[in-house]
């Protein structure tokens, strides 16, 4: 399972610059004015070997009249019990403040990995300065500049020296995770249900019933895998409850600890905003993906023709990425149903298939041939000779070259194009590389 970091700190002390800074995105907005945070953003972090999951946090205020104040201030409380490791976010320019201090008393109870970042040491005169944060009793502030990188990298490699080990699920045995994901109310706990054959998960109509992961073993029809259960993500703006909050970063563990994710639409919505942010971190995480339609039994028209217009509306909208099986389903008349588990496992044996070197070569070099990349200035850029490599968490090609920094992404794309018209690797995330011969 994928660790998680929190930020933590004062307002304007700099924590959406280093989320976004650790990142490498500008998914958080950046102002100057103090308390411009009120939602917690999640992003991954990728450092040498590990990846991470990074969580940013409203300031911490109290007796302020912001009155989102209690709010934000329970989110930083629920950060901090779900990380694993902690950065406190300190202003080095301003020194130590009473509410820095109310932090540090809560993370010193906290019993986890908590690391002092003293931000906005520009120069080494504001290193020199930073030396006050040791009063606050959590070890030696490290001093580092979100706006420019400075120092980022020690702080990285910090994280990754006090994060405990990755714990396993405690499963009975190591078997296929095929998570069941979307928005709150679209038919995820029916269809698991359905799968199951008993009402093993609460189903109502009220979203956001369904509050933990839950794993379930299916052993049915030849088929042996763990069915997840995940709450509804909703857009971050709507996550207001405690429950809630703890729901929704169980779901995107879910999603980061899964083989094969299930996106759940509601046929009588379409393909929302949401839906898109739910596949976005699909993609991100690499997982398999089978998108199903649900709620089929409640349109009127259920014409080719109507079929056709869905399908080719959410392969639109989930473009680049659209090698992926659709199935139209009804959790509540179990229609297609066990259709969704033979796709799941299908795209899971996609995502672990091996092509020998030989028939690579045989079928792209005359692709290859008779396409070649464009010229750069020139010179023309030869590729020789093209392997898959070992077993990894999906499919990867390196494809050699005499001058592959002129290999741009649109010919990595055909490549990706000309390998799925002759493999079956739909549903799974596939890596190109170009390198040097």
């Amino acid at each position: 399972m994928g660790n998680l970091v929190a930020i933590v700190g004062r307002p304007n002390v700099g924590k959406s610059t280093l989320f976004n800074r650790l990142t490498q995105t500008r998914q958080a907005i950046v102002n100057e004015a103090a308390g411009t945070t009120r939602d917690r953003q999640y992003g991954k972090v990728e450092w040498l070997t590990k990846e991470f999951s990074l969580v940013d946090t409203g300031g911490w205020v109290v007796n302020s009249e912001d009155v989102f104040e209690e709010e934000i201030n329970k989110q930083v409380k629920i950060a901090i019990e779900e990380a694993d490791v902690i950065l406190f976010v300190v202003d080095v320019m301003n020194g130590l403040t009473d509410l820095d201090q109310e932090v540090a008393n809560i993370l010193r109870r906290c019993r986890k990995p908590v690391l002092v970042v003293a931000n906005k040491a520009d120069n080494f005169e504001a290193h020199m300065n930073s030396a006050e944060f040791y009063a606050l009793g959590l070890g030696d502030p490290i001093c580092i500049s979100a706006i420019n990188g400075s120092c980022t990298g020690d702080l990285l490699d910090k994280i990754l020296e006090v994060m405990p080990e990755d714990k396993p699920m405690a499963l009975e045995e190591e078997l296929p995770r095929i998570a069941v994901v979307g928005r709150p109310n679209a038919g995820k706990s029916s269809l698991v249900n359905a799968f199951i054959g008993e009402e093993r998960n609460i189903v109502t109509d009220i979203a956001g019933t369904t509050r933990d992961s839950i794993y379930t073993k299916y052993n049915k029809f030849g088929l042996n895998f763990y069915l997840v259960d995940t709450a509804g993500i909703r857009k971050k703006g709507k996550v207001t409850e405690d429950l809630e909050y703890y729901s929704v970063i169980r779901s995107i563990r879910a999603i980061e600890n899964s083989d094969v994710c299930i996106l759940m639409l509601d046929a009588t919505r379409g393909i929302e905003s949401q839906d898109l942010n739910i596949f976005s971190l699909i993609q991100k995480n690499k997982k398999g993906l089978v998108v199903c339609v649900n709620k089929w039994d409640l349109i009127e028209d259920k014409s080719q023709k109507v079929i056709n217009s869905y399908t080719t509306a959410i392969r639109e909208r989930l473009a680049p990425f659209t090698d992926f099986p659709i199935i139209f389903i009804s959790a509540m008349t179990k229609q297609r149903i066990f259709k969704v588990l033979e796709t799941a496992k299908q795209v899971y044996e996609n995502r672990h298939r091996r092509v020998s070197t030989a028939k690579l070569n045989e079928t792209m070099l005359p692709i290859i041939e008779n396409y070649p990349p464009p010229a750069w200035k020139g010179k023309y850029i030869k590729i020789k000779y093209v392997t898959q490599l070992p077993a990894g968490s999906i499919p990867s090609f390196v494809f050699f070259c005499n001058l592959p920094q002129w290999v741009k992404d649109p010919y990595k794309r055909f490549l990706e194009n000309k390998i799925r018209d002759n493999w079956d690797f739909t549903g799974t995330p596939i890596n190109i590389f170009i390198r040097e011969k």
